[in-house]
């Protein structure tokens, strides 16, 4: 079984699908507690005025918030990929997962600056999610967001594999269903 994520601050689209591109799963996930802010360095430690959720923090006092989003989105992460496991017929091989550098930086007062701001919440999911998979044995698979489509629809030779599940399954079908199906593709026909 392989696992596609599309994911956003504090939620994600995954979708399982067999080795063969039948999609057994889909669900909405939660990545975070909802009294904590989903992206705390790009609106607590940014520059922009527009995001600012409140009075600046310190570096001390972004690192912390930073810490406690971190702790609840390895939960929720934990919580979820438990119950996808349990609710699956068969064991889950890899997840593929949108790519990020891999020196991007941990320090929280480069963190804050452009152009770090803007992708280290995102980034950070990502890391929790691929820790969390390793951490189960999970091959982690990472693609890149503005390809993976037609990357999997070479691969299958057909551009309606990714729409035909909205027929089969119904409602919700959209993009990020069909990216996190994409990579569950291109992730089954090209191991690492």
């Amino acid at each position: 079984m392989h696992i596609g994520v599309a994911h956003h601050l504090g939620w994600a689209v995954v979708v399982a699908a067999s080795g063969g591109g039948e999609v057994v799963d889909r669900r909405r996930i939660k990545l975070i507690d909802d009294d904590l802010p989903a992206a705390p360095i790009h609106h607590r430690g940014g520059a922009h005025p527009m995001h600012d959720d409140g009075d600046p923090l310190d570096d001390a006092a972004l690192s912390e918030l930073a810490a406690s989003v971190r702790a609840s989105a390895t939960e929720n992460v934990d919580r979820s990929f438990d119950a996808l496991a349990a609710d699956l017929e068969a064991p889950i091989e890899s997840i593929s997962l949108r790519d990020w550098p891999d020196d991007f930086p941990s320090d929280i007062a480069v963190l804050r600056r452009a152009p770090f701001e803007s992708q280290a919440d995102s980034v950070m999911y990502r890391q929790v999610m691929a820790d969390a998979a390793a951490g189960r044995g999970w091959r982690v698979h990472r693609f890149d967001a503005k390809r993976v489509e037609a990357d999997a629809i070479g691969l299958v030779g057909d551009a309606d594999t990714l729409v035909a599940p909205r027929s089969n399954l119904g409602a919700p079908w959209n993009a990020d269903h069909r990216v996190a199906f994409a990579a569950t593709i291109v992730a089954a026909r090209r191991p690492a």
